[in-house]
């Protein structure tokens, strides 16, 4: 009888919280009913994001500056067929150096930020 009682009183309350590391790992990938992820794996994934949209402009708008001035400074000696042309080669220059640096500002921070989230 008591075995039976004590299922009963168990029985309405949730889960035990995970002991080990590993065990919160894998709730973390675990999906629910509705194949929903918990909602911490949400927000790691939302701030890993954030993360990469922040340091994609950390990283990119001083490398997009440094290297359009770089490539005005550079080309001082061609010929360009207008001024547009000089403009466009320019700003195609750091776009380069926009999506390079930007890029690995990026993909450094959202890990940072996904590991200690």
């Amino acid at each position: 009888m008591a075995e039976g009682a004590g299922a009963q009183q168990s029985y309405g309350l949730p889960a035990p919280p995970p002991q080990t590391g590993w065990e919160r790992l894998r709730e973390l990938w675990r999906r629910d009913e509705l194949q929903r992820y918990p909602e911490e794996t949400v927000n790691i994934l939302k701030s890993a994001f954030t993360g990469a949209v922040i340091g994609w402009a950390y990283g990119g708008v001083p490398a997009f500056r440094r290297a359009r001035r770089a490539f005005i400074e550079r080309s001082h000696g061609e010929l360009f067929q207008n001024r547009a042309d000089a403009v466009q080669s320019a700003h195609r220059a750091g776009l380069r150096g926009f999506l390079r640096y930007g890029w690995r500002w990026s993909w450094r921070v959202a890990a940072f930020v996904a590991v200690f989230k």
